[in-house]
């Protein structure tokens, strides 16, 4: 892989020029502010877009919110999995980050000195995106979109190659839906445990709710012959 970047008529190259040559013309502030936005805002935005569809599962409750928690609790731990799984994939390619190989490059944040393939913020970002579509597929739009801009911020601030960004993607996508039947399998009787729970059982359902199956999956689920479709992917 690191062989591949070594010719500035590559095209992964001549998309990471182009992208990063927009911090070039930037003003320094909008670089300042995709700095924080590519490194810490997109990975807290997803977190909390995670949270505010549990917060809607909770208050839905129904006889599906176990299994809608279950999905939920997935998309951070095929995250982590998918970081996991990262690290030996980063030690077996060793390619460089492209500001060690190129001249040139606006480098927006310093201190990277680990490899560059794949990266690790696209892959857990996209694999909490697949995840959370898993969940609800309107959350997990927005998730995948955040996950996207959260690939160009990383190429535009010059600390990976596109085709890093594109290999993280695809190692989130294929760990969150690979993975998703057995974690759901092991998760959702998890769950429903809880939510029997009189002390943990909040975490499944907002105290009042009903186990009647009104409301039960989360928001963006279609209701057909009157009864509401069940939103998991899984």
């Amino acid at each position: 892989m690191a062989g591949l970047a070594a010719s500035g008529s590559n095209p992964d190259v001549d998309l990471l020029y182009d992208i990063n040559g927009l911090a070039k013309d930037a003003p320094a502030w909008f670089d300042r502010v995709m700095e924080y936005v590519g490194e810490y805002g997109i990975l807290l935005a997803t977190v909390l877009l995670v949270l505010w569809c549990w917060l809607s599962v909770r208050k839905r409750g129904g006889e599906d919110a176990p299994a809608s928690v279950a999905a939920l609790v997935w998309a951070p731990l095929a995250a982590s999995v998918a970081v996991l799984i990262n690290v030996p994939i980063r030690g077996f390619v060793e390619r460089p980050r492209p500001f060690l190989q190129h001249e040139g490059l606006d480098v927006l944040v310093s201190g990277k000195t680990d490899y560059s393939f794949v990266s690790d913020h696209a892959t857990i970002t996209m694999a909490m995106a697949v995840g959370l579509f898993v969940a609800n597929r309107k959350f997990g739009v927005f998730g995948i979109l955040l996950a996207l801009f959260e690939g160009f911020c990383r190429v535009y601030m010059g600390v990976h190659y596109p085709t890093d960004v594109v290999g993280g993607f695809a190692l989130g996508t294929a760990v969150a839906l690979l993975l998703s039947p057995l974690a759901m399998a092991l998760l959702t009787p998890l769950m429903k445990a809880i939510e029997r729970s009189p002390r943990a059982g909040w975490l499944i359902r907002a105290r009042g709710t009903s186990y009647d199956g009104q409301g039960a999956v989360v928001p963006g689920a279609r209701k057909e012959a009157g009864a509401e479709e069940r939103d998991l992917a899984a």
